[in-house]
């Protein structure tokens, strides 16, 4: 309903809480197409994956205070609480994502 309106930002609030797999990645791709169509997305969430996979920036704030602020690939591998499982397993390679990992094989 919100976007019919066509806002030029969207605010989002922890977007892939309670989806499932096949959901998030729906979820994912209708992101992708909202910032490609021109949209400005930000997203509050608690799910690495999915900033790793959609944001080109990231800010981790904890306790209020901005803790890390930057590209992606620098800040989600910055600390090994925020990786995500793909940085963990195959570090030290600049991987965050199954995409990526797919396309550098």
């Amino acid at each position: 309903m919100v976007l019919t309106g066509r806002p030029p930002l969207l605010l989002l609030d922890e977007p892939t809480r309670g989806l499932d797999y096949a959901a998030k990645a729906r979820l994912v791709a209708h992101l992708r197409a909202l910032a490609a169509d021109g949209h400005a997305i930000v997203l509050a969430t608690h799910d690495v994956e999915l900033a790793a996979e959609l944001a080109h920036r990231v800010v981790i704030v904890a306790d209020g205070e901005v803790v890390a602020d930057g590209p992606t690939a620098e800040v989600v591998v910055s600390s090994p609480a925020f990786s995500p499982q793909v940085a963990k397993i195959l570090a030290p390679q600049p991987w965050l994502t199954v995409e990526q990992v797919e396309a550098a094989l």
